[in-house]
C-alpha cells in the first residue's frame, strides 16, 4: 500500500491528495450508509456516536494537514487514530446488537483497519 504524503512545512499541497484522507471520507459515507437502517432508538445513542467518529476521522487528518509544525499534524493524526479505533469498538457493539447489515458492517470495518494502517505509517514516516 502505498502512502502518498505532503510535507506539512510545504503547503502547496491539499489534504485531499492523501490516500488516507480519501479512505476515511469513504469510511465516514460507509457508515452513514450503516447507520441509516438503525433503530429510531438509537439516533441519538449509536448512530450520532458512530457518525461523529467516523467524521472526525477524515476531518482531524485535514486539520492536521493544516497546522504550522510537523509535530502539530502528528497530533493531529494521533486524533485521527484515537477517533478510528473508537469507531471500530462502536462497530462491534453493533455487530453484538446485529444492527445494520452484514455487508455494510463489513465494509465500514475493512475501512477502519485500512485507514488505521495507514495512520501508523503516515505517523511514522512523518517522525522519521
Amino acid at each position: 500500500m502505498e502512502q502518498q504524503t505532503v510535507d506539512p512545512e510545504n503547503i502547496r499541497g491539499s489534504f485531499k491528495n492523501l490516500l488516507v484522507w480519501q479512505r476515511a471520507v469513504e469510511l465516514s459515507l460507509a457508515v452513514y450508509r450503516l447507520t441509516a437502517s438503525f433503530p429510531a432508538s438509537e439516533k441519538f445513542g449509536l448512530t450520532n456516536q458512530r457518525r461523529r467518529a467516523s467524521v472526525s476521522v477524515a476531518s482531524n487528518i485535514a486539520e492536521g494537514y493544516g497546522k504550522s509544525t510537523r509535530g502539530e499534524y502528528i497530533l493531529f493524526l494521533g486524533h485521527a487514530r484515537g477517533s478510528n479505533c473508537e469507531l471500530q469498538t462502536q462497530l462491534v457493539i453493533a455487530a453484538g446488537l446485529r444492527m445494520g447489515s452484514e455487508e455494510e458492517r463489513k465494509r465500514a470495518e475493512s475501512l477502519t483497519q485500512e485507514v488505521g494502517r495507514m495512520l501508523v505509517a503516515l505517523m511514522r514516516r512523518l517522525r522519521s
